[in-house]
């Protein structure tokens, strides 16, 4: 009997399956506990900085990586174990978590789903290796859209899913007992996987690992080492591999309408949690439909060129919320329980249901493409490092604007925020002119890069 790695079908469901759990948690903590941190009096500026602790623990994959590599048992799976282990682990933080008060201990819930994100962060790698190994040439192209179809899937189900039950659960159970059940339902759409996939991982043969002298932490030592040397030479060994750098440390387009001034905003004007949901889930599709398209229609126009054009028009519907909050007067953040709250200016409701979806549209154009772009600027010889390191800086970035921007629409408002996050939308786009593509790997320098493409 074939096991699922063994077909193509199963390869492509197990692989959907697997990015599915890094998904689920994301979007509930991202979007369901955002909004309810805002409903619980928390302000942007708190939120921000819990939304950009989900990203931080994706900025250091480049440390985990040679520690999955090295501390890898083969009798259960060198892919499976790491799998396994930090599902079961991503589980029991948010058990934990789930026990504190929000309101009264952010530190230790942000600290605790830190943690939960180091985990989710370690999976990602043991998957991702786990794809390395098992997906033929002509099956990762497909494959690739499809887990990252799976993630969107997966922060549908965490974050639109969770906020269309949270009334129901609110009924039933009361506030306090709906937010528990959450964490439950959350961790158990986890553990499903877990045990329906996760387990039943049948890895093929590896090839014998090299014997090394030294005790394991000594060579996990020296594979982040090695790491560092290769991903220094491969960032300076040609022009656009430098901008590279620059550029994935800057805004990628306007990012606003991504992260927590969303749901900060939906809350303050009054949406109920189903219309939240179901601005999330219909942002999600668009942005998820959007990021197959936008890949065709880069290779058919031009890469930097279609690339600049989606970043830049990331910053169209953001412009477009901040005058109309502007003109509305509604500026800075109110509190839910303002004795003398304002009334919601006519019309603003749905200003920001048409920039949101309309912000989904270029948002997903340019994911897939931007991530084709530093696989062009990559110097073959060190590809998996040299990307890693960029995709690490992605996530960097991420965190750094979430935080950035709760911190402004407390002590700047809302429209200028929005203008300020649509006018960065526009810096990294001079970039894009000197990040051609990277033809030949002879054309790094640094005697570390031309030594491995001699080998």
């Amino acid at each position: 009997m074939l096991h699922p790695l063994q077909t193509r079908r199963g390869r492509l469901s197990t692989l959907f399956c697997l990015y599915l759990t890094e998904g689920i948690p994301l979007g509930f903590t991202a979007t369901a506990i955002a909004t309810e941190m805002r409903r619980m009096g928390l302000g942007p500026a708190a939120i921000g900085g819990f939304v950009a602790s989900l990203y931080l623990p994706w900025a250091w994959k480049w440390a985990i990586g040679p520690i999955v590599d090295v501390v890898a048992p083969d009798k259960f799976g060198r892919r499976r174990a790491w799998i396994v282990g930090a599902q079961l682990l991503m589980v029991g933080t948010l058990l934990l978590a789930m026990g504190v008060d929000i309101a009264k201990d952010l530190t230790m819930f942000t600290a605790l789903i830190f943690v939960h994100n180091l985990f989710g962060a370690t999976q990602d790698v043991a998957i991702d290796a786990l794809a390395c190994h098992v997906l033929p040439e002509e099956e990762r192209g497909v494959a690739n859209g499809l887990m990252f179809a799976g993630a969107y899937a997966g922060q549908a189900v965490g974050g639109a899913g969770v906020l269309y039950l949270r009334e129901s659960l609110q009924q039933a159970l009361g506030p306090q007992a709906a937010l528990k059940a959450s964490f439950l339902l959350v961790g158990a759409s986890i553990l499903v996987v877990t045990v329906l996939v996760s387990w039943r991982l049948k890895e093929p043969p590896y090839p014998p690992r090299a014997v090394t002298a030294g005790p394991r932490l000594a060579q996990i030592r020296r594979e982040i080492g090695k790491f560092a040397k290769d991903t220094f030479f491969a960032f300076i060994g040609s022009r656009a591999a430098l901008l590279a750098v620059a550029f994935a440390l800057l805004p990628a387009g306007a990012m606003a309408l991504s992260l927590a001034l969303q749901s900060n905003l939906c809350v303050e004007l009054g949406l109920a949690d189903d219309q939240i949901a179901t601005m999330s889930l219909a942002s999600t599709v668009i942005s998820a439909l959007c990021c197959v398209a936008g890949g065709h229609i880069s290779d058919r126009f031009g890469r930097r060129k279609m690339l600049a054009l989606f970043l830049g028009a990331t910053a169209v519907p953001t412009a477009y919320l901040a005058w109309k909050m502007q003109a509305a007067g509604w500026l800075m953040p109110v509190a839910l329980d303002a004795k003398q709250r304002p009334p919601i200016p006519a019309g603003l409701v749905s200003a920001l249901w048409m920039a949101s979806l309309l912000y989904a549209v270029p948002q997903g154009l340019m994911y897939g493409v931007r991530t084709a772009l530093f696989m062009d600027v990559t110097t073959p010889a060190v590809a998996a490092t040299q990307f890693t390191a960029y995709m690490a800086l992605l996530n960097l970035s991420i965190g750094l604007s979430a935080k950035w921007q709760g911190w402004a629409a407390e002590h700047w408002g809302y429209p200028n925020t929005l203008a300020l996050d649509a006018a960065l939308a526009l810096v990294a786009l001079p970039l894009l002119l000197g990040m051609g593509k990277q033809k030949l790997a002879s054309e790094a320098t640094g005697g570390g890069l031309r030594d491995q493409e001699r080998g």
